[in-house]
């Protein structure tokens, strides 16, 4: 998911837009639309990963869902005249951000979902903001940590202890929750990565995006040879879930985001992450009919607490007026 709002928010920030941390809220019914629509495109991704395992293997989905979401995005690419980066030194960048953003994440969530519900997928991958602070502090990105930000930290990750419960016979500590948790926090090291070697760099953010997708699409197809192809069953069901995954949960999630950065500020669209779990949990248990264990739904309020918590900010406070000297006037 959402692997682009930093190399949008830094473009936009310099056209002078709404697009800066206290961007305020300006958009209407349309906005509420959007927000909407990503959010269960987003959310569904994992009930469609789920669907297509049942005739392809995690690498071809991996590979397929990039290939179709790079289509999407080049299109949209050449509808709006963005020239793709023409400098090798970039292209390399973008093949770092490629692995960590695409290939890997999207790999290591295929594989998670072969044995992990659809649902607790979508709550595992809510943990990527928790990745991503804990990367900043380690690299000296995030500095000045506030009490209430170190908290939400320790409380998102305990909410996922809590949905792991490795204390229980019954609980997720599984090789497969371990590689969704992973995929998690690869978006995180993306998200890193871009803000110091891509952000900022003269290229439209949707070019940037398009080439990222090409990149982790090639890389996705090059493992193709080395995967089992013995249970590929390219059934109706299959074909409609890997064809809504890569076009709508990758291609057009990302154009709809953009907008969505674009109209309201990176912040604002950020919101969208807290609705992706839930969707995931809803449409697990409607359409996969998957068990809506109270310990996880507890464990994923708890994360989005923390998650919250992490994203405080206080306000600066004001300096104060200057007083006059009174006996110099």
């Amino acid at each position: 998911m959402h692997d682009n709002s930093l190399v949008l928010s830094e473009e936009l920030r310099e056209r002078g837009g709404q697009t800066t941390e206290e961007a305020a809220v300006t958009g209407g019914r349309a906005t509420l639309v959007r927000m909407g629509v990503l959010a269960l495109l987003w959310g569904s991704s994992f009930l469609w990963i789920k669907l297509a395992l049942g005739g392809l293997p995690p690498a071809w989905i991996s590979a397929v869902r990039c290939v179709l979401g790079a289509l999407v995005v080049l299109g949209l690419c050449a509808w709006g005249r963005h020239r793709l980066p023409g400098s090798v030194r970039t292209w390399g960048h973008l093949t770092v951000a490629a692995f960590f953003g695409s290939a890997l994440p999207f790999l290591l969530f295929a594989i998670g979902e072969l044995t992990v519900d659809s649902g607790v997928a979508g709550v595992l991958n809510s943990t990527t903001p928790l990745w991503a602070l804990l990367i900043g502090i380690v690299i000296g990105t995030d500095r000045g940590l506030s009490p209430v930000r170190l908290g939400g930290l320790l409380v998102g990750f305990a909410g996922t202890v809590l949905i792991f419960a490795p204390w229980q016979t019954t609980g997720l500590a599984s090789w497969g929750a371990v590689a969704i948790l992973a995929g998690a926090a690869s978006y995180a090291v993306a998200y890193a990565y871009v803000a110091r070697k891509l952000s900022n760099r003269g290229t439209s953010p949707i070019a940037l995006s398009g080439a990222q997708l090409t990149a982790a699409a090639a890389m996705g197809l090059l493992t193709l040879p080395f995967s089992d192809t013995t249970s590929i069953a390219l059934t109706p069901t299959v074909l409609v879930a890997i064809g809504v995954l890569g076009v709508l949960g990758t291609g057009v999630a990302f154009a709809i985001n953009y907008r969505l950065i674009a109209d309201e500020g990176a912040t604002q669209a950020t919101t969208v992450g807290y609705l992706l779990p839930v969707v995931s949990v809803l449409l697990g248990a409607l359409f996969l009919h998957e068990p809506l264990n109270a310990r996880v739904v507890a464990g994923m309020v708890v994360v989005l607490a923390g998650v919250a918590m992490t994203r405080f900010r206080p306000r600066p406070v004001p300096a104060p007026a200057p007083v006059l000297d009174q006996a110099a006037v």
